[in-house]
């Protein structure tokens, strides 16, 4: 006669998951009605449910990080500068190149020294 091991026992169904493959945490999204629609339309298009269409963009998206305090002082600058440059062009397409390429000079060594900070 066979013994039958009840920790061997098949019982058959689907296998269990291991603890990195079950889906245990759950996040609440409140989104507005054309955001939510939006949603629901791409999944459907998409042929599969909202959750994993969620789920996808979360797999396949890239955040970028929010601009420095610097970052975006260095980019008022470059505004500033590049305002600077557009009315020196009028000026000198006015009253002659000559008479302004003293202050184009300081200003392209201006942005040069911008630039280099902002590689850095």
């Amino acid at each position: 006669m066979i013994q039958k091991n009840d920790t061997n026992k098949n019982r058959g169904g689907r296998p269990t998951k291991g603890l990195s493959e079950k889906r245990k945490y759950r996040i609440t999204v409140k989104m507005a009605t054309g955001e939510y629609y939006a949603l629901k339309s791409k999944a459907r298009q998409a042929g599969v449910s909202a959750s994993e269409m969620v789920r996808q963009a979360v797999d396949g998206c890239v955040v970028r990080e929010r601009l420095t305090t610097e970052q975006a002082d260095f980019i008022r600058k470059l505004c500033g500068m590049a305002n600077n440059l557009n009315q020196l062009t009028r000026r000198a397409h006015r009253e002659g190149v000559w008479l302004h390429s003293a202050q184009c000079r300081q200003l392209l060594l201006s942005l040069e020294t911008l630039i280099d900070r902002i590689s850095l």
